[in-house]
């Protein structure tokens, strides 16, 4: 699991996360909602140490990553996570086959031969066949997509991170990442991390719902405890965003 205890993460004089404390359970899908701006990308890349905490603690499987110094030990961890970049950071210039295939070669000892049956069942998991050799120029924004979650798994990680992942989509779209969200759950029976400002997305996929609001998370919970929150932002918030959904 992952133990967050009194996270803290600042850029110069604007605190931007503090003292987030909270257990990310094995198996679970936890969202973190909120506001465009409020962090929730900066904590998921505190997660897994792209950024550094200026304070606390987070515990991975019983290991202390928020202060070691030491890359052997950040890498061991980060084999573990697969990360859904908001905007799917393919590379252009490689196939379909060469961006699945890219962590393999980092995060793996397997040998190359091994990487075009990988990068098949990969890409048949996420619903998408015979398109090895296309280059994402070439694919529509759901096929990217489908290419980078097909990425992000092709080491078999424990836990992934999703970026914003419905952000620029269309509704129809936006189902197909929220139906390929649940299905790694249950066919991986990984632990997912979701940040998202799509409130409708939370309260349909996750196991609890965060909301971070000025740096810190006022309400947590199962999402139909979440619905009767009585807290002032997480209202505000939710009546917003029935407003935008009419």
């Amino acid at each position: 699991m992952i133990e967050i205890k009194g996270l803290g993460k600042a850029f110069g004089e604007r605190c931007i996360l503090k003292d987030i404390s909270v257990d990310i359970k094995e198996g679970e899908l936890f969202s973190v909602i909120g506001p465009s701006g409020t962090g929730k990308s900066t904590f998921i890349k505190c997660i897994i140490r792209l950024l550094r905490p200026d304070a606390g603690s987070i515990m991975v499987d019983g290991q202390e990553i928020a202060t070691t110094g030491s890359e052997f030990q950040l890498a061991k961890v980060r084999r573990k996570f697969g990360y859904l970049f908001q905007e799917g950071a393919l590379f252009d210039s490689l196939t379909v086959m060469e961006n699945v295939a890219f962590g393999l070669k980092y995060l793996t000892d397997l040998p190359k031969s091994d990487y075009p049956r990988i990068v098949k069942e990969k890409l048949a998991l996420v619903g998408l066949e015979d398109v090895e050799h296309l280059k994402p120029s070439e694919l529509s924004v759901g096929m990217k997509k489908r290419v980078s979650l097909a990425r992000s798994i092709a080491a078999e990680p424990k836990y992934i991170l999703y970026d914003e992942p419905t952000t620029g989509l269309d509704p129809v779209t936006t189902g197909m990442v929220k139906d390929l969200i649940t299905d790694m759950r249950a066919k991986l029976g990984v632990t997912s991390v979701v940040v998202t400002h799509d409130l409708k997305l939370a309260l349909e996929i996750s196991s609890r719902v965060a909301m971070l609001y000025e740096g810190a998370f006022v309400e947590v919970g199962e999402p139909a405890k979440f619905r009767q929150s009585e807290n002032k932002e997480v209202r505000e918030f939710m009546e917003i965003s029935d407003l935008s959904r009419k």
